[in-house]
């Protein structure tokens, strides 16, 4: 009965942590579009960044155009004044038109040296976004993979849970599952060698530690009602004797 119960809480073991597996699943996948999706994110944003400065250059060079326009007409109105006045006057807007223009000029220099630095962003994220998805391509299969292995584990212990519980007493077997389920999935306890529960370290009362040891009836830890088996120790490694002459 103690062999059957040990095979038992193995199979059982299995069984929960292949069924967390099997349920951690689907959240390993979102976890890995989420991780697709940032750099997906991150791409669009570096886009984004050189559409704003290509749209903020063109309409700087619209501006630039307009400045030219004002100073192509002023030095063309320069040839016709008359007075000293007026040509004073005209110089003054041409100096005038002249500084603005220079203004918006070195503004789309900026933009010029800006974009081709976004660019590289853009580059950049593009083969980060690459790099991401053939890792994330790769992580699914294994995935993929792991859980079909995980499946056939499953069935593989149900299987054999099913076929231990009918060659044993359905008494044990609801005592087993009954303190299974208060004892988070744990329903057997090794003793020590010196008489502890290994599960909640409460020392046996002498009697009782000699009938574990025995492991011929089924005995429960008057403290967390776990039922307790013995395995004994290892016999002695015998050392090599060196005779010398």
């Amino acid at each position: 009965d103690i062999e059957r119960l040990l095979q038992l809480q193995q199979l059982d073991t299995t069984i929960d942590e292949a069924r967390r597996e099997i349920a951690a699943h689907p959240q390993r996948l979102a976890d890995a579009d989420a991780r697709l999706n940032e750099a997906n994110k991150a791409l669009d944003a570096a886009k984004q960044r050189l559409k704003t400065s290509q749209d903020s250059r063109r309409d700087l060079e619209k501006e630039a155009a307009v400045f030219q326009g004002r100073l192509s007409k002023f030095k063309e109105q320069l040839s016709a004044v008359k007075t000293n006045r007026e040509y004073t006057a005209m110089q003054h807007e041409i100096e005038a038109a002249q500084r603005d223009l220079g203004v918006v000029e070195e503004k789309v220099l900026e933009r010029m040296m800006e974009a081709d630095a976004v660019a590289a962003d853009v580059k950049q994220a593009e083969a980060a976004l690459a790099a991401q998805k053939k890792a994330i391509e790769a992580e699914k299969k294994t995935l993929t993979d792991g859980l079909v292995s995980v499946e056939a584990s499953l069935k593989e212990a149900s299987d054999k849970r099913a076929a231990l519980v009918s060659q044993t007493d359905p008494g044990l077997i609801a005592r087993f599952e009954q303190v299974a389920r208060a004892r988070k999935g744990i329903a057997l306890s090794r003793a020590t060698y010196d008489g502890l529960c290994t599960a909640c370290h409460v020392r046996l009362r002498p009697h009782v530690f000699q009938q574990v040891r025995q492991n011929e009836t089924i005995i429960q830890c008057d403290s967390c009602q776990r039922i307790m088996y013995y395995l004994p120790p290892p016999p002695p490694v015998e050392q090599a004797v060196t005779h010398r002459s």
